[in-house]
């Protein structure tokens, strides 16, 4: 069989397979025909068996070979499909639909982590001795649920809305009344809500650079057109919107204004008033992602841009997932009434609403002293993994990295000097048991590492930041 040409764009055991099928349709290789076996193949096209395994295996998912055992690999005696059933060729079905995947590196990433026990510098959440079990393990008092067990409003458990109307005036200074707010399932599930129901493909949207949205799929998922907003040490400048704006004609607006992730940046007092008289003036809804604003390490208040916001162009989310456990899975978003109500409609259709169980539970403990306790833990000891991280990138690296501080959030955003590939770097980092996000992901370019220091303990920080130092010399970092 002839070589296979290489085309950029497209695995090489498509082309194979592609190939093979042209060959079967003009009728050089008849029904019942047999075909090179797997090793005989690869041999001939100079590539890996497996490749021609996988070549081999899109084939028979569409119906054209049959493999039999002991004797080899046939085309199909009824290759026209009139007598048999055919199998669904999931592997094309799987890359064919609307709703884009992860990036490769995210999914490697996370596989990682859940697969391996690593030193993790990657994961946004908070390591189990900043979860506060015993207080949620002391009220989930076996004799003490009184709550109906059928669906749920479609906007989430009133008294959950209740009590978060209350946390948010207490604690974010934002004025919500309960049919103001929908509990979702973390912050993630009420962008896809925002994003599904309020625009539509060839929508203009801008979200900053660099910026965790940059690495999801739901924008491009829906047709968006996204458009990046620098970030610099105040956070992004309201008259680079301006010009997007005027160029683009720009929809809506995303940003994580409170120790954004991945910079740790907190936008100015200065730049978010000059951004919400700019959202008044044209239209424009401001989405505001606000996970981080109660980690502030020095307990001053931080002022979200819903509570700046006088004319209700804010649509604000936040959740537990952050500030106190992932697998809780409460988020929430505020906004007007028949917002709300559009979207519960959406998430009414996805899910038939959110689950009583952790909805009872974040009622109980935000209603309970034990928030406030917790929250000042956290404070604290984020505070000193913040700390401990910057001390030991520093006596590793010395002027070979220049750091972002952040005041507050669970990111450390760092530039380490020279040449040196963020894949490659990741790959050695893994072998020596540490994982961390490679900036370009979030749409930065080359040099740049976002490192979490929630996941990780105080102790294994230290350690974590050895073991990198030695594989950025295994990488071939030039310094």
């Amino acid at each position: 069989m002839d070589g296979i040409p290489s085309v950029a764009t497209k695995p090489l055991y498509k082309q194979i397979a592609e190939q093979i099928e042209q060959r079967i349709s003009s009728g050089e290789f008849g029904p019942g025909s047999y075909l090179p076996s797997e090793r005989t193949l690869a041999k001939e096209l100079n590539v890996n068996r497996s490749t021609v395994v996988a070549a081999y295996d899109e084939l028979q998912a569409a119906g054209m070979i049959e493999r039999i055992q002991g004797s080899g690999t046939i085309v199909s005696q009824d290759i026209w499909g009139l007598a048999r059933t055919r199998v669904p060729n999931w592997r094309h079905l799987t890359e064919s639909g609307s709703f884009r995947p992860n990036l490769p590196l995210i999914r490697k990433i996370r596989r990682e982590t859940q697969e391996n026990d690593l030193i993790d510098l990657a994961s946004g959440e908070l390591s189990t001795d900043l979860v506060p079990n015993q207080a949620l393990q002391q009220l989930m008092t076996p004799d003490d649920f009184p709550a109906h067990l059928g669906y749920e409003h479609p906007q989430g458990n009133w008294a959950l809305r209740e009590t978060l109307s209350l946390h948010m005036k207490a604690w974010r200074s934002i004025e919500a009344p309960a049919t103001s707010i929908m509990i979702t399932s973390g912050a993630q599930q009420a962008l896809h809500l925002v994003v599904q129901c309020l625009l539509k493909p060839g929508d203009a949207v801008a979200i900053e650079e660099p910026s965790y949205c940059y690495s999801l799929p739901l924008f491009h998922s829906a047709g968006l057109r996204t458009f990046s907003l620098p970030v610099d040490r105040d956070g992004i400048d309201p008259k680079h919107l301006a010009q997007l704006h005027r160029q683009h004609r720009i929809k809506m607006v995303f940003l994580n204004p409170n120790y954004q992730n991945p910079t740790g940046t907190l936008l100015s007092l200065e730049r978010r008033q000059e951004l919400l008289a700019f959202s008044y003036e044209n239209g424009i809804p401001i989405i505001e992602d606000d996970p981080y604003s109660l980690t502030s390490f020095s307990r001053e208040p931080v002022p979200t841009l819903k509570s700046l916001d006088q004319h209700g162009t804010v649509l604000y989310i936040s959740s537990l997932t952050k500030i106190v456990a992932s697998g809780l899975r409460i988020g929430w978003i505020v906004g007007p009434p028949t917002v709300m109500e559009r979207l519960a409609d959406a998430k009414q259709q996805f899910d038939f609403g959110h689950s009583i169980f952790p909805q009872w539970l974040a009622n109980r403990f935000l209603g309970s002293p034990q928030f406030a306790s917790h929250i000042d833990l956290l404070r604290t000891e984020l505070s000193l993994r913040h700390d401990q991280l910057v001390s030991s990138l520093q006596d590793k690296f010395s002027d070979q990295v220049e750091m972002v501080g952040s005041e507050g959030g669970i990111h450390l955003w760092c530039k380490f000097k020279g040449e040196w590939s963020g894949e490659c770097l990741l790959t050695e980092s893994v072998k020596r048991g540490v994982v961390f996000v490679p900036g370009h992901l979030f749409g930065a370019e080359q040099g740049y590492v976002r490192f979490t220091f929630g996941r990780a303990t105080l102790d294994q920080i230290p350690e974590a930041v050895s073991r990198l130092a030695d594989a950025f010399v295994e990488s071939g970092w030039a310094k």
